[in-house]
């Protein structure tokens, strides 16, 4: 349901792994250049399917959100209930990717306020300790709210180690958003031993670098990142809202 890498070699991991689609989000790409890597890597085996994960709020105090089967770009930056209603308007799937983790997630009471436009919220995540997907499971129950999981792939290696199956046949981005905002049955599967473990610290020990020197690199000596809501690609529709 999310991975942040893709190329050939992964695309023949899943394959490998059983895996019928992706959800490509990587972070700081616009809605076009995602959808152009997805159909590229799309196939007759493996259907990729294009999401954003919103980085929401200031850089300092940022929410993330994925957001599967939005229409028009969406910026990062933008106030959380901004997003929340960008995604309803476009009638995209939103779900709530690794909650309450660190300073990236979004809260209990976040997810309190939305569970009405929270279509699910993710109950394993290979970054997470064992007690954050207990808390993330609890969070769901709590709030009545359907569950999935994913890879979180950083590293081409993470791929196909956890994934949502649901109970139909899902050959289009459209069936998927469909099943995620109907709540069709699904179930939550990972792999289990010390491989997978092995594969999990490494995904944990990555936050290390994703949150130091390459995002020190993207703040500081890159620019204007492609999805601020200032950049000339929004035609201002976004001007003043961060």
């Amino acid at each position: 349901m999310h991975v942040k890498v893709l190329d050939q070699q992964v695309v023949e991991r899943a394959k490998a792994r059983g895996l019928d689609a992706l959800v490509y989000a990587p972070h700081f790409e616009r809605l076009p250049t995602v959808r152009e890597e997805a159909a590229r890597y799309s196939d007759d085996d493996l259907l990729v399917v294009p999401g954003r994960e919103l980085f929401t709020g200031t850089w300092q105090n940022r929410t993330h959100l994925l957001a599967v089967g939005l229409d028009d770009p969406v910026p990062d930056f933008i106030p959380l209930d901004e997003a929340v209603d960008e995604a309803a308007r476009q009638d995209a799937a939103l779900l709530a990717p690794h909650p309450t983790f660190l300073n990236v997630s979004v809260s209990r009471e976040d997810l309190a306020e939305y569970a009405d436009r929270i279509d699910a919220v993710e109950t394993y995540n290979p970054k997470h300790w064992p007690h954050h997907n207990q808390r993330a499971r609890k969070l769901a129950a709590d709030l009545d709210l359907p569950s999935f999981t994913s890879s979180y792939a950083h590293l081409r290696s993470s791929v196909g180690e956890a994934w949502t199956e649901f109970d139909r046949a899902l050959d289009s981005a459209a069936e998927l958003v469909a099943a995620l905002k109907d709540e069709a049955p699904r179930r939550i599967v990972r792999r289990s031993g010390w491989r997978h473990e092995l594969r999990c610290a490494a995904e944990f020990a990555h936050l290390g670098w994703e949150n130091s020197y390459e995002k020190i690199d993207r703040l500081f000596l890159s620019g204007t990142e492609p999805t601020h809501p200032d950049h000339i690609a929004y035609d201002d529709r976004f001007e003043g809202v961060y």
